[in-house]
């Protein structure tokens, strides 16, 4: 089952056992894939839901649901300040593989992004691939892009116990020694973090002083100093092995 292929799917495809496939879904199953009528591929809403499926002349029936364990045990979500260039992908595709629940791309003083809406996107539809790719359930949100002030102080920091915002010159405690002990979760709440990482030059004084001030705790990742693009993914790697050991 782990071998089929994956794709994703909306709502609004399925009606009645059948899973209606768009043009490009048809093109990448049948000419990327090489797949013919009476192949079974998996398909998945990016909510935690999947069938096992199989391909009928243009559209596909639905043969059985499955249930995935593949996600991480908790609610995680990086506010990460955007770098410069086209980095901001390669953190979107590999945090999805590592299980990020929610990317927040945040405009600090020193950002020098200035992503446009195409950008954005790009980005969703880089999630959407690497879900498929890592057999994940579910496919990571990925939000518009606001400035730190206003993401540190919404409803999403709001609603959070757990949070975190790394920096790389103070001197503070490391991130895995701060995570929660009680790391699951019962049945009626799944525990929630966010962590917080700044863009090429670390944050400005008053990032830090604010989000502190809001619940944030200041946290290392280690003694090296790491770029824009490696802190976020290996926070979430710290977070992921804390999670499932």
């Amino acid at each position: 089952m782990s071998q089929l292929q994956r794709i994703a799917i909306t709502s609004s495809q399925l009606q009645s056992g059948e899973i209606f496939l768009t043009k490009e879904q048809q093109h990448y199953l049948g000419n990327v894939l090489r797949l013919h009528e009476g192949d079974k591929f998996i398909a998945m809403d990016g909510f935690g839901s999947g069938w096992l499926a199989q391909l009928t002349a243009e559209q596909a029936e639905i043969l059985e649901p499955l249930q995935f364990k593949t996600e991480l045990p908790a609610s995680v979500t990086l506010m990460v300040a955007l770098p410069k260039g086209n980095a901001f992908d390669d953190i979107v595709r590999v945090c999805t593989e590592v299980g990020v629940s929610c990317i927040a791309p945040a405009v600090s003083a020193r950002t020098l992004l200035n992503p446009s809406p195409q950008k954005l996107e790009r980005w969703r539809r880089i999630a959407i691939e690497a879900a498929e790719q890592s057999e994940r359930a579910f496919v990571p949100t990925i939000l518009e892009p606001t400035s730190v002030v206003s993401f540190i102080s919404g409803d999403l920091s709001s609603s959070t116990h757990h949070k975190f915002i790394c920096d790389a010159r103070g001197d503070y405690p490391h991130l895995l020694s701060c995570l929660p002990k009680e790391k699951i979760i019962n049945d009626q709440q799944q525990m929630s973090l966010i962590i917080a990482t700044g863009p090429e030059g670390g944050w400005t004084g008053k990032e830090l002083e604010s989000a502190v001030n809001l619940g944030f705790e200041p946290v290392s990742l280690g003694k090296r100093i790491l770029r824009a693009v490696t802190a976020p993914i290996f926070a979430l790697s710290v977070v992921g092995a804390f999670l499932e050991s």
